[in-house]
């Protein structure tokens, strides 16, 4: 079985916050960060990010952890670019 690796952004409800992860399992994560909202320990928690706006599909963890490194890099409106590059109108998107 051949496994897949995402990096994703989310944010919280008021799409004022953006965060950036990579994970094996989106559904799981997603989820993760939907239970743990409110919860200070995390920035995504912190910031109630658990409302998935993008993502991306890789084949090696290696791939995903590097494509999540350049786009922690760019400024916010970089990533909203980004994130409108497959969600032009940045709905919420279910998975």
């Amino acid at each position: 079985m051949h496994k897949c690796y995402f990096v994703y952004i989310t944010s919280n409800p008021a799409k004022s916050v953006l965060y950036t992860g990579m994970t094996n399992n989106l559904k799981r994560r997603l989820s993760e960060h939907y239970n743990n909202r409110g919860k200070k320990e995390h920035f995504a928690s912190r910031f109630f990010c658990y409302k998935l706006l993008y993502y991306e599909m890789y084949d090696t963890p290696m791939k995903a952890i590097n494509r999540e490194k350049e786009i922690n890099d760019p400024t916010r409106q970089k990533k909203i670019d980004l994130i409108k590059t497959q969600n032009p109108g940045m709905h919420f998107l279910l998975i």
